[in-house]
């Protein structure tokens, strides 16, 4: 379970390094566009537990509510390429009571050109109602440790591209 520690730093972005598999790709050997969603929500899974020393399913339990996605907005910059090794960043860009916005990026292996973004936006809602709910205890302390809060309004995932595109050049 988390447990915020004032004195710890808690890093914002977890990163992984994959290589695109073969049975995940399209004839033209490029990662199947719906394949993008897995080797995302992979990465985070597997990024989480060793960054924060919690696992999200004992949040589910504990507070008896999970997040549940109701939007994706998803840019293919360029495509991943079968054999190719890549990056996933991802990291929780906002958040309020009841929500959050994860954004996750890939790039090549050395991080200069971005392939990918993914915006996940999710509701927090309790198991038993499927109603919507608000973030509490440990789960605030989590979203407070780890979140960015960029000021994503008015922003389009074509302008984030843009952003991340920017900064990968200055790397």
């Amino acid at each position: 379970m988390f447990e915020f520690n004032p004195e710890k730093h808690y890093p914002k972005e977890t990163e992984s390094r994959v290589v695109i598999r073969f049975q995940d790709c399209d004839p033209l050997q490029h990662l199947n566009n719906a394949k993008y969603f897995d080797y995302f929500f992979n990465a985070r899974e597997d990024q989480v537990p060793k960054l924060y020393g919690m696992e999200v399913i004992d949040l589910i339990r504990k507070y008896k509510a999970a997040w549940v996605v109701y939007n994706h907005n998803i840019s293919y910059v360029k495509p991943a390429m079968v054999g190719e090794w890549v990056r996933i960043m991802s990291r929780i860009i906002w958040y309020n009571h009841n929500t959050i916005l994860v954004e996750y990026y890939m790039t090549d292996d050395s991080k200069t050109q971005l392939k990918t973004v993914l915006w996940s936006t999710m509701r927090y809602v309790t198991l038993a109602e499927g109603k919507s709910t608000d973030h509490q205890g440990v789960v605030e302390d989590y979203l407070r440790a780890t979140s960015l809060m960029l000021d994503v309004s008015g922003i389009s995932i074509k302008d984030r591209v843009k952003q991340l595109s920017q900064e990968l050049k200055k790397l």
